[in-house]
């Protein structure tokens, strides 16, 4: 598969014709309050409903133990996720991509760029994808806006979205401070950490600062893994670390 093409098309595909509407606070006024404290700090009045989300980032990761990488991402909501990558092991260049294609999820990773490495496709590979296209509405929160999710707020500070996308139902929480501002998000995610069976499990992200990107204030350094909110994250859940460097969106 020619993953930068594959990249370059998605991205480009037209955006759609509901999310070419700006973004007006009034329209939030039926979400429960702390829901509008979020998106309102998230989204700037007349900034367009965009469908899709460019990242540029690097950061480490863990494979064992932490290495340093560069990445590009796409998100485009209704269509795919690609995340491309360049990751230096022990000296040795390693290039690939996480994806979900067409309903589909995989890695493909290769040393060098031209030895496989890794190529894994299946269908608890894709549900744990599609999990995670859905967690990284975060970095998309118009997507957020959508009649389809359904909000709650448990307090001032804890808020839940619940969405079907990607032939998976969302259940995402929200921690959010007094001005809006995203602090962490969890939900269940398929996947198998420890290599002992998939299952649903606690996954997230811990938001350590922010940065306004076209209108959008997204989370620009942060901290993801399993078993957030226990004493396993710190301990062996957390294996990706990244700053956002650039967003572009359409």
């Amino acid at each position: 598969m020619r993953r930068l093409l594959t990249l370059e098309k998605v991205w480009t595909a037209a955006p759609e014709e509901e999310l070419l509407k700006k973004f007006a606070p009034c329209a939030l006024d039926p979400l429960p309050g702390p829901v509008q404290r979020f998106l309102k700090h998230a989204i700037a009045p007349g900034t367009a409903l965009a469908s899709a989300v460019r990242l540029q980032m690097h950061g480490e990761i863990k494979l064992k133990r932490w290495f340093s990488f560069s990445a590009e991402e796409v998100i485009h909501w209704n269509k795919a996720m690609i995340w491309k990558a360049a990751i230096r092991m022990h000296g040795i260049p390693v290039l690939g991509s996480d994806y979900f294609l067409n309903g589909k999820g995989g890695m493909q990773w290769k040393l060098f760029g031209l030895l496989p490495f890794l190529n894994v496709s299946s269908p608890d590979v894709t549900r744990s994808a599609a999990d995670r296209v859905n967690i990284e509405s975060l970095w998309l929160p118009s997507v957020l806006c959508r009649e389809e999710v359904n909000w709650t707020a448990t307090d001032q500070n804890h808020i839940h979205a619940r969405f079907f996308a990607h032939n998976e139902v969302a259940q995402i929480d929200y921690q959010i401070d007094a001005t809006g501002r995203l602090k962490n998000v969890s939900m269940p995610r398929w996947g198998n950490p420890g290599q002992e069976g998939f299952e649903a499990l606690p996954f997230g992200a811990i938001v350590e600062e922010e940065r306004s990107f076209g209108g959008y204030v997204l989370p620009s350094v942060v901290r993801v893994g399993w078993f957030i909110g226990t004493d396993r994250f710190e301990r062996e859940g957390e294996f990706f670390r990244a700053t956002i460097d650039q967003a572009t969106f359409c």
